[in-house]
């Protein structure tokens, strides 16, 4: 049976994934982004996180908050869909103030194998740009032949 301890294996190699968002007309959007897995930081359990800024796949995530990635090496892939959770400056969440926000942007950020010279550099770049960070809680996981 296959874990986020496989997707996060996976993702080691580049940390890239292809996330797909549901629009308000029922098509979908697809892009590109850096993945890691981490730990939720509300529930503790597992979930794939990312960062992002992008007003398409937020405004989606706000509707409807169910994605699915897709993680590749090669032509071994995992799929995760789950349900999506999003805290940033403009999707408040209890308990998360502009300090826990900024370190929950930091986890996310190495979890997808990133590292900065200068955090408050990267710090202040998150907040000018209003990032936010996605977590997805894993509801189905599947593959085609990776071997997990």
């Amino acid at each position: 049976m296959l874990s986020l301890t496989d997707v996060a294996e996976l993702a080691r190699e580049d940390g890239l994934a292809v996330v797909s968002t549901l629009r308000a007309d029922h098509t979908v959007q697809t892009t590109v982004v850096n993945v890691g897995v981490l730990k939720h930081p509300v529930t503790g359990d597992d979930a794939v996180g990312l960062v992002t800024y992008g007003r398409a796949k937020l405004a989606n995530l706000r509707r409807w908050p169910h994605t699915t990635i897709t993680v590749r090496s090669g032509s071994h892939w995992i799929g995760v869909e789950g349900r999506a959770w999003v805290v940033g400056p403009d999707d408040p969440q209890d308990g998360f103030d502009a300090d826990r926000l900024r370190l929950l942007l930091r986890d996310v950020f190495i979890a997808a194998g990133g590292t900065h010279d200068n955090w408050t550099e990267y710090d202040l770049a998150m907040e000018q740009q209003r990032r936010a960070a996605v977590l997805i809680t894993p509801t189905r996981i599947y593959s085609n032949t990776f071997p997990g």
